[in-house]
C-alpha cells in the first residue's frame, strides 16, 4: 500500500516512468512517507545512508556508474543543506542526481516550527531545475483541485526532463504523515523530450503521427491564428471539431476561449527552440526541441498534397467565419477602423509591410481582420513597450512598419517617439476611446463604480502634443470621412518622418460593435 499523500504518489509514479531505478534514502520522519513509497515500489531499489553529506555522494556515484538518474531523499530542515557539496560536484560532472526533500507546509516556514527553513531554492544555481510541489487539496473533484493536480504532474515532469544537471524536487507534506492506504500508484502523464534539432527522421515521425490521427490540428501561437476564436465559439459542444492530436508550434495564444477548447484534446506535442515545457493546453505529452516553422511548413505541404477530412471540416468552418467578418459592417468604432485599415494596407502594401499590434483590444481585432503575420508583445501581455518595440523594429528595416495601438498603451510608452533615429517608415494607428476599452468587455465589472475612472483610467488626453514635440506628422479623425482620408495618408503617403493617425471612438459603441459581431455570428449557427 502507498501513502495517501497525492503529491507523493504522483512523484513516485513519474520517477518510475522516467527511468529511476535507484534511490539513496536518509532517515527522518517528514520524509518517511516518501521513503515508504520508494520502498513499496518494485521498480526502485532503496539504499539507506544515514549521513546526508555522504548520501549525496553515494547517489552521485551510482548515477555515474549507471549513467542514469538516481534519487537522494532527505527529510526537512538542515538535512537538505548537507547535500550541497555533493550537488555542487554533481553539477560540474553533469550527473543526473534527483534531490527529493520533504518539507513542512509553506505557512509554517519561519514560524519557529521544528525543522523549517526556506527549502525551495536552497541549492541555488547548482541545480538545473528546482520545483516545489503543491500540497494538493482534498476536494479531488473540484476544478481547482484538478488544476492543482495538473500543476503537480507538470512540475515533476519539468524537473525530470532535465538530463544535464542535478534537480531538486521539494515536497511539502502536511500531517498526519503515516497513512498508507492507497493500493496502487496513479497512472500519470509522462512528458517526453526529444533533444536537439528536428532531424529528417523525427520530421517524418511527426508528420506520420499528424496524418494518421483522426482529428489532427496544427496550432501556431504568435503571430496568430486568424478567426479561430470565432470558429471555436461556433463549435460550442460539437465533439466533431475537438482534435485528438494537437501539434503546437509555440507562441502565445491570445484567445482564452481557444485555450479552453484545446484543453479538450487528448494530447499535444509542442515544437520549440528553447526545449522548455510549455503545457498551455494541459495535455502535453511530447516536447520536441527544434524549429517549429520547419515542421509547420512540412505539415502544410503534406496536407495540401493529401487533404485530411478533419482539416477540411475546419477549413469550411473558418471560411464561414471569414465570410461573416467580411460581410459584417460595424458602426464607426475601433472595430470598423481596424477593418478598414487592414483592407487599405493589404491593397497598398501587397505583403511588403510589417505589422505590430499592441495588447488588449488591438490584438483581438487583429485576430478578426488581419490575415498576415503580426508582431505583438504577448510574452507577458503587459501594457508597456508595444510602441517602443515597433519603433525599434522600424529603425533597422527599410520596410514600412505599422503599429496599431490603444490609447493607454500609447501614452504609457510615448517616449518611444523621443528618438532621433526614427524615420518615415514608422506609421502609427492610435485608437483613442478615452480609457482602457478592454475593461468595458469584462462581464460584471460594470457593477463597480471604480471601473471608468480607476480601472479603465478614463482620460481626455490626445497625442497631438507629443507628436508636435517630437516632429511627428499628426493626423486626427472622429468620423468616417476623416478616418478614410487619414488612413489613405497613413498607408500610402511618402514621408521622411513617422506619421500618427489618432482616431477617436466611443467606448460604448466599441463594445456594442464587437458584441453584435459575435451575436450575429452565433445566430447563423
Amino acid at each position: 500500500m502507498y501513502s495517501n499523500k497525492e503529491n507523493i504518489n504522483i512523484l513516485t509514479a513519474l520517477l518510475v516512468a522516467h527511468g529511476v531505478r535507484h534511490a539513496v534514502v536518509c532517515p527522518g520522519s517528514r520524509n518517511a512517507p516518501i521513503v515508504h513509497n520508494l520502498n513499496e515500489c518494485p521498480d526502485i531499489k532503496c539504499h539507506p545512508v544515514t549521513d546526508e553529506r555522504s548520501a549525496g555522494f553515494y547517489a552521485m556515484g551510482m548515477s555515474l556508474a549507471t549513467d542514469g538518474p538516481v534519487v537522494v531523499c532527505v527529510t526537512s530542515g538542515t538535512a537538505l543543506l548537507n547535500l550541497a557539496p555533493a550537488v555542487a560536484e554533481a553539477f560540474y560532472q553533469h550527473a543526473r542526481l534527483i534531490v527529493v526533500s520533504a518539507d513542512r507546509p509553506l505557512q509554517w516556514i519561519d514560524q519557529l516550527d521544528g525543522q523549517t527553513l526556506p527549502q525551495a531554492d536552497a541549492l541555488g544555481r547548482f541545480v538545473g531545475k528546482a520545483v516545489s510541489l503543491p500540497l494538493l487539496s482534498a476536494a479531488a473533484e473540484s476544478s481547482d483541485a484538478a488544476e492543482e493536480r495538473w500543476f503537480c504532474n507538470r512540475l515533476v515532469n519539468e524537473a525530470l526532463l532535465c538530463d544535464h544537471a542535478p534537480v531538486h524536487i521539494n515536497v511539502p507534506i502536511a500531517e498526519p504523515l503515516f497513512e498508507f492506504t492507497v493500493p496502487s500508484l496513479p497512472v500519470e502523464r509522462k512528458i517526453e523530450w526529444v533533444p536537439a534539432d528536428v532531424s529528417p527522421a523525427m520530421l517524418s515521425h511527426i508528420t506520420r503521427m499528424f496524418m494518421l490521427s483522426k482529428r489532427p490540428m496544427l496550432i501556431s501561437g504568435q503571430p496568430m491564428n486568424p478567426n479561430l476564436d470565432e470558429a471555436v465559439a461556433l463549435v460550442a459542444d460539437d465533439e466533431r471539431y475537438v482534435p485528438d492530436f494537437v501539434l503546437y508550434i509555440g507562441g502565445s495564444v491570445v484567445s482564452k476561449r481557444v485555450k479552453r477548447f484545446l484543453r479538450k484534446a487528448r494530447e499535444t506535442w509542442i515544437v520549440n527552440r528553447s526545449g522548455e515545457v510549455c503545457d498551455t493546453f494541459m495535455n502535453l505529452t511530447r516536447l520536441i526541441q527544434g524549429d517549429g516553422r520547419l515542421v509547420a511548413d512540412h505539415i502544410r505541404f503534406m496536407t495540401e498534397t493529401e487533404p485530411h477530412p478533419f482539416i477540411q471540416l475546419w477549413d469550411e468552418l473558418l471560411a464561414r467565419v471569414r465570410r461573416h467578418a467580411a460581410a459584417y459592417e460595424p458602426p464607426f468604432s475601433k472595430m470598423a477602423v481596424v477593418k478598414l485599415f487592414e483592407q487599405r494596407a493589404e491593397l497598398a502594401c501587397a505583403g511588403s509591410a510589417v505589422f505590430h499590434y499592441a495588447n488588449s483590444s488591438a490584438i483581438r481585432l487583429a485576430n478578426i481582420y488581419a490575415h498576415h503575420p503580426v508582431f505583438c508583445n504577448r510574452g507577458v501581455n503587459g501594457i508597456e513597450g508595444s510602441l517602443s518595440t515597433a519603433a525599434g523594429f522600424s529603425v533597422v528595416t527599410d520596410e514600412r512598419v505599422f503599429c496599431v495601438i490603444g490609447d493607454l498603451s500609447f501614452f504609457y510608452d510615448q517616449n518611444a517617439l523621443w528618438n532621433q533615429n526614427l524615420r518615415g517608415n514608422l506609421r502609427i494607428l492610435l485608437l483613442n476611446d478615452g480609457g482602457g476599452g478592454i475593461f468595458n468587455m469584462l462581464e460584471g465589472l460594470e457593477q463597480s463604480a471604480a471601473r471608468d475612472r480607476l480601472v479603465s483610467a478614463g482620460h481626455q488626453a490626445t497625442a497631438e502634443g507629443a507628436c508636435l514635440q517630437n516632429n511627428i506628422t499628426y493626423l486626427k479623425a472622429a468620423n468616417w470621412e476623416e478616418t478614410e482620408r487619414g488612413l489613405t495618408t497613413l498607408v500610402q503617403a511618402d514621408s521622411s518622418r513617422p506619421i500618427v493617425l489618432e482616431v477617436f471612438t466611443d467606448s460604448n459603441e466599441d463594445r456594442l460593435a464587437l458584441k453584435n459581431y459575435y451575436r450575429q455570428l452565433l445566430d447563423e449557427r
